[in-house]
C-alpha cells in the first residue's frame, strides 16, 4: 500500500517518524513538502493522499480532508449525560465496563464511552485508518480535558474477526462488545447524514478508503464471534436498517436516526 504524503515545512521533523511507523503497518509513503495546504491546494490535488500539517495527520481526496478529530468532540463530551446519550445507557458505561469496540471507524463512539468510564479496547484493521487514530490519540493525550479520558482507550491494529477468535482461544472475556459496522449507502438514514456536512464528508472519504467490492456490511459474521466472548453485544444500526445477521435483538434503544440493538448471552462463556 503506497500513499503520497503532503506536509508543511514546519512538520518536517515529524515525517521520518511517520514514515517509520507506517512502514511497520506495511504502508509506504512518498513525502512531498509544500508551502501551503488549504482548500485550493486540496482541489488541485484530488488524488487520495495523506496530509501532515498543524492539525496532525489526515486523509485527503477530491478536495476534502478528513481525520478523527477528538478535540472537536469536547463540547459534546462536556454536555453529555446518561439521559442524553443512548449509547452510554445501552453499554452501561457508567458501570465502567471492560468494553471492546470491534469496528473502530473514527473512534467518536469510543471516546464517548470512555468519557462515561468504560475501559475501551479499540480495534481497527485498515493500516491508514489505524495510523490516523494513533496520531489523533497522541494529540488528544496532550489536551488537559481529554487526557484522562483517552487514557482509557487502547488501540489494537487487527482484523476484528481474527481478534475475536484469538480472544476466544485465549479465554479472554469482555463485559460488552460494541459493533458499529460500515453499512452500504442505501442502508443509511440519509436525513441524518444531511444534518451535518462534516459527517457526510467523513463518510465519503471512509468509503473511498475502505472499498469492499460492493459488500460494505462487514458485521454479520462478527455478531456470533462477539457473543462467544461476552454476555452483552450492542450493535448500532440506522433506525430502519435490517438486523445484523438477520438476528432479532432481545432489546432495542431507539433514536431518531439510529438505534442500538442489544443481544444478551446468559450462558457461561467458554
Amino acid at each position: 500500500m503506497h500513499f503520497q504524503c503532503w506536509y508543511l515545512p514546519e512538520c518536517e521533523a515529524q515525517v521520518a517518524a511517520l514514515q517509520s511507523r507506517l512502514a511497520e503497518l506495511n504502508v509506504t509513503i512518498q513525502p512531498v513538502m509544500t508551502e501551503k495546504i488549504n482548500a485550493k491546494f486540496l482541489r488541485l490535488n484530488p488524488e487520495m493522499a495523506l496530509v501532515l500539517d498543524q492539525e496532525g495527520l489526515s486523509l485527503s481526496a477530491q478536495g476534502m480532508k478528513m481525520q478523527p478529530n477528538w478535540l472537536a468532540e469536547i463540547p459534546r463530551l462536556k454536555r453529555a449525560t446518561l439521559k442524553t446519550e443512548m449509547l452510554a445507557r445501552a453499554c452501561q458505561c457508567n458501570e465502567k465496563p471492560k468494553l471492546l469496540d470491534a469496528t473502530a471507524g473514527l473512534g467518536h463512539d469510543t471516546l464517548l464511552m470512555a468519557r462515561f468510564g468504560a475501559n475501551v479496547t479499540l480495534v481497527e484493521r485498515h493500516p491508514v485508518l489505524f495510523a490516523l487514530l494513533e496520531d489523533n490519540h497522541r494529540r488528544a493525550m496532550q489536551d488537559t480535558y481529554l487526557a484522562p479520558i483517552v487514557a482509557n482507550i487502547h488501540l489494537i491494529h487487527a482484523d476484528s474477526a481474527q481478534y475475536l477468535q484469538h480472544l476466544q482461544q485465549q479465554q479472554t472475556d469482555f463485559d460488552v462488545v460494541y459493533l458499529d459496522p460500515m453499512f452500504p449507502q442505501r442502508d443509511q438514514n440519509q436525513n441524518a447524514i444531511k444534518k451535518q456536512a462534516q459527517v457526510k464528508k467523513q463518510m465519503q472519504l471512509l468509503h473511498m478508503l475502505l472499498p469492499e467490492h460492493g459488500e460494505m456490511d462487514l458485521g454479520d459474521h462478527l455478531l456470533e464471534l462477539a457473543k462467544a466472548i461476552t454476555k452483552k453485544v450492542i450493535v448500532k444500526r440506522p433506525r430502519h436498517a435490517v438486523y445484523l445477521n438477520n438476528a432479532a435483538p432481545q432489546h432495542q434503544w431507539l433514536g431518531d436516526a439510529c438505534r442500538f440493538d442489544g443481544y444478551f448471552n446468559h450462558q457461561e462463556l467458554h
